[in-house]
């Protein structure tokens, strides 16, 4: 999972994507600090070496034009997410080895730097538009509020539901009336992944369901 941006750091990022998509290579240190007003060559490189250190960039180092992004596309005005064939059931749940690809977003719609994408399991969200395969882009920095659609990880499975707070207990449900709801406390084994903010329906893959149900 990313760290979340600062804003110069999310300028220099957006910066290289669109660059790089317009010209097939990346720009200096140099070019990247006088097209953001960046003064010191010192103070971009860091800026570079932060981005890597937060796992959105490739350097090597000792090149003016060593950086790689990860998960590129050579689209325009959009950025890589980080789609997830399943989610551990402990901490980190979201690990490397699970990763399956990264998918080129239209920038608007990805509204934290940390977002990432599971695939729906199930239909139960069927009356919200949600069908099982559907993308799900998921921020886990924004604040789950009552009635928000969340990811959540409930033992060793992963389930899309809208959110209740009773106290210390969360309820997670369909929305449908007479749907069972999914009551979870302190003692129970679970975790909110984070606020689904998009759904994306592409080429489904029978094969790849996603996490499992």
């Amino acid at each position: 999972m990313h760290d979340p941006l600062t804003p110069i750091e999310r300028r220099v990022y957006h910066y290289l994507l669109d660059f790089l998509a317009e010209h097939t290579y990346q720009p200096s240190v140099r070019e990247i600090g006088r097209r953001l007003r960046i003064p010191s060559t010192k103070t971009v490189a860091e800026i570079l070496q932060r981005l890597a250190d937060k796992g959105f960039l490739e350097r090597e180092h000792g090149r003016s034009r060593g950086v790689k992004i990860v998960g590129f596309s050579s689209i325009g005005g959009v950025q890589p997410v980080p789609l997830y064939a399943r989610v551990n059931a402990t901490q980190p749940y979201l690990a490397a080895e699970n990763r399956e690809r990264h998918v080129a977003v239209d920038r608007s719609l990805v509204l934290t730097d940390d977002t990432f994408m599971l695939r729906a399991v199930g239909n139960e969200m069927a009356g919200r538009g949600i069908l099982a395969g559907d993308w799900l882009l998921i921020s886990p920095s924004t604040r789950a509020n009552d009635g928000d659609l969340v990811a959540a990880r409930v033992g060793e499975r992963v389930v899309c539901r809208l959110i209740g707070h009773l106290g210390a207990v969360l309820s997670l449900g369909t929305g449908v009336p007479g749907d069972p709801e999914i009551f979870l406390g302190p003692s129970d084994d679970f975790a909110v992944l984070g606020v689904v903010t998009s759904v994306m329906r592409g080429v489904r893959d029978p094969a790849a369901t996603g996490v499992r149900e």
